[in-house]
């Protein structure tokens, strides 16, 4: 499977269509400009990613970067578009069999409903909203991963945003006992309750969702967009120039040609 390197972050090079007739088991992650940012300077963050079997392209400035860079990324798959698509895919396999793990109290139970009448059957088996902080709770979370594991659910989806959830996801992986696919899917859960709303489509295709995201929760998400995105670009720029050096030395770092556009793909036998 071909990799796409941004930064220090090897990014699947698949459509959505490949990764679903790929993926029958393993955890997905899906970069944006907000993870690498936090990959430059969080060493456990950079661990985990390691657990990753898939790394899918959730930004559309990614996508951009990746043409800029001469290893253009087939197509952006956010975890918002993929989680919709993913369950529509699967609406009449019934060995898929969704836990919601994540958003405010009753929001995910409200993702429940409204997503198993668009399916027309119980796809999603079950629903859970955690206190905030829960992930430092070894009692709660716990609590959590026998309530998952009871439910008979096959795929995990975790929304509780980044780094936390891939890292939930991480740590507690080989707990579960049922689970195959574990997604982290960010605000999704928000979005699938009607709880936040999407940006347009047309915002999203031109690389604006993170403008749309910024006047709708400016006090959350100032500092992602406007500080760290000026600080990613000029990574992009040393990385163009063949001057961008990996924080942690990544392991992978080695199979790759040198860090510019000359070449970036990695092909796995």
């Amino acid at each position: 499977m071909n990799k796409v390197k941004l930064l220090n972050v090897s990014i699947d090079n698949i459509s959505q269509v490949e990764f679903f007739e790929k993926c029958k088991s393993g955890i997905v992650f899906t970069p944006n400009v907000d993870h690498l940012m936090k990959l430059q300077s969080d060493p456990e963050f950079v661990n985990t990613y390691k657990d990753a079997t898939y790394k899918l392209c959730d930004s559309q400035i990614l996508f951009f970067v990746s043409r800029l860079l001469g290893s253009p990324i087939k197509e952006k798959i956010s975890g918002s578009d993929l989680f919709p698509a993913f369950y529509q895919y699967h609406k009449n396999n019934e060995d898929i069999k969704i836990f919601l793990l994540g958003a405010r109290e009753g929001v995910a139970l409200k993702a429940q409903e409204k997503i198993n009448a668009q399916v027309g059957r119980s796809i999603i088996v079950g629903a859970h909203s955690p206190s905030f902080g829960f992930e430092k709770n070894e009692e709660e979370c716990a609590k959590i991963i026998e309530l998952i594991n009871q439910s008979g659910a096959t795929v995990l989806a975790v929304g509780v945003g980044a780094p936390k959830q891939e890292k939930f996801i991480s740590k507690y992986k080989d707990q579960f006992t049922n689970i195959k696919i574990f997604l982290a899917i960010g605000a999704t859960i928000d979005f699938e309750a009607g709880n936040i709303k999407r940006a347009p489509k047309w915002i999203s295709e031109i690389g604006l969702e993170w403008l749309y995201r910024l006047l709708a929760e400016p006090q959350r998400l100032w500092k992602r967009y406007l500080v760290h995105g000026h600080s990613f670009f000029w990574l992009v720029l040393k990385q163009k120039l063949n001057l961008y050096v990996d924080p942690f030395g990544s392991d992978y770092s080695e199979h790759y040609e040198g860090v510019s556009g000359k070449k970036m793909v990695e092909t796995l036998e």
